[in-house]
């Protein structure tokens, strides 16, 4: 490790809060002025430790008999050797130290859409929050019109949305380091429109096509899109860890669609969601062959004889049991 050397300062999550160049060892650390690196703790000690340099060249960190110590990984060090990934906690503050040789990783490609952030993914999002919560609203609507429903509806969706992405967004600023509420409200604004959008074009293919397992089995795909917009939010706060936060997506959704089918299976026997496709829609809208008169009274002659043989064995059969 090479001079000058950067004494860094880190959050929680990592991220670098204040960085600090010494030019020559040894570097001094602590909370008086005397320190060539002062810690504004005050779980830290006036002269808390000292950094140096081993024969071979390499830095030692050297606890100088405080109360608190230097803690790495967890465990007290009265010294330590010193890297340019080591992380020591001293008091309530976390440190590190890399020298000017240190290299860091290669230049990321910038994918960020600079131009869709804040006010216009943000709007954009409200709309489609909005027009999920009237929408659901007039699904399900079996009285007489009445505005002041639609409207609770939309206020009520809103502000349910701006408390979600509220919450998102202050985890952004917390690891991520900006805001961007903006773009996750149109992350949740798009997850529920993919889910009304499903829903729509599920109904309308099953009941023409008699595709019943698209509404039996609708849940799952619920659960894949919900999956889908908790990846976007997760890559909107930290957007180098794609691969990681997919990964967890998929088996959250995973473990809620096995969750959903065993809740199914206890409830009502079967692993649908609901025993027949309950979409009825107008007659227009079915997808079936012409059948002509002729062919429909076949079928009728051929499971009347089906049914008259049923019902003379059963008849044969409750004779026998009333001879015994």
């Amino acid at each position: 490790m090479n001079a000058p050397y950067f004494i860094e300062m880190l959050a929680r999550n990592g991220d670098v809060l204040h960085r600090h160049q010494v030019d020559a060892l040894p570097i001094r650390l602590g909370r008086g002025y005397d320190n060539d690196f002062i810690i504004d703790d005050a779980y830290a000690a006036p002269n808390h430790a000292v950094i140096e340099a081993r024969e071979d060249g390499a830095l030692v960190l050297r606890d100088l008999g405080t109360k608190n110590g230097v803690i790495h990984r967890g465990r007290r060090h009265p010294t330590l050797l010193m890297t340019g990934d080591t992380e020591i906690r001293i008091g309530h503050t976390t440190l590190r130290v890399r020298g000017a040789d240190y290299a860091v990783a290669p230049e990321l490609l910038d994918r960020t859409r600079h131009g869709w952030e804040g006010l216009a993914p943000g709007l954009v999002g409200m709309l489609m929050i909005g027009f999920f919560a009237v929408f659901t609203v007039w699904l399900s609507d079996t009285q007489s019109f009445q505005l002041v429903r639609y409207l609770q509806a939309l206020a009520y969706g809103m502000g349910g949305g701006l408390v979600w992405a509220g919450a998102w967004a202050f985890g952004n600023r917390l690891f991520g380091r900006h805001v961007r509420l903006g773009r996750h409200l149109f992350v949740l604004g798009c997850g529920l429109t993919a889910v009304t959008a499903f829903k729509i074009i599920s109904s309308l293919v099953a009941y023409a096509f008699s595709l019943e397992f698209l509404t039996r089995y609708s849940s799952h795909v619920a659960i894949l899109i919900a999956a889908g917009t908790l990846f976007h939010h997760l890559n909107t706060v930290r957007p180098h860890h794609t691969r990681r936060f997919a990964i967890t997506s998929l088996i959250l959704a995973i473990l809620a669609s096995g969750l959903t089918l065993m809740g199914n299976e206890q409830r009502t026997g079967q692993l649908a969601d609901s025993p027949y496709m309950s979409v009825i829609l107008q007659p227009s809208v079915r997808v079936s062959p012409d059948h002509s008169v002729d062919e429909f009274m076949g079928d009728v002659n051929a499971l009347k004889a089906k049914l008259d043989v049923a019902r003379t064995k059963k008849f044969r059969d409750n004779g026998d049991d009333d001879d015994d």
